[in-house]
């Protein structure tokens, strides 16, 4: 069991990773999301580099690497006290947020959404920025 899982997109790389350092000065134990690389051939590249591989699977529902990153998302959501939203995120975030509230999981979002929605009603905290949630601490 660790504190904290933060959900962002994968092109928000340089905000998680702040985040994600912030968060082990402070003492608190973190998953890392770029634990697993989006192309797994090239594990160092670039992010959009990376992406672009990613985003090009055909068959990504047969893809061993997807099924594993897959696997990876559930467990640290399940094993998670915390989950936070990092905006801006993609659909993949909005879907593993609303799995971690069915797990009854204390959910934080950090970053202004683009528009109001009212299932962002499923947060426990809202902070405009890293900072403002890094005080709280």
């Amino acid at each position: 069991m660790t504190e904290y899982t933060i959900l962002t997109k994968f092109r928000n790389k340089e905000k998680f990773d702040s985040l994600f350092v912030w968060l082990g000065a402070k003492g608190k134990t973190c998953y890392n999301l770029f634990a697993i690389p989006a192309d797994p051939k090239n594990s160092s590249g670039d992010v959009e580099d990376q992406m672009a591989v990613f985003e090009s699977k055909d068959d990504f529902f047969n893809d061993t690497h997807f099924r594993m990153m897959f696997e990876q998302d559930l467990e640290w959501l399940k094993n998670a006290e915390k989950v936070i939203v990092l905006l801006p995120a993609w659909n993949s975030v909005h879907i593993e947020a609303g799995i971690a509230y069915g797990l009854w999981k204390k959910l934080i979002l950090i970053g202004k959404p683009e528009k109001p929605e009212s299932l962002y009603l499923i947060f426990d905290e809202c902070y405009d920025t890293i900072d403002a949630f890094l005080d709280t601490l």
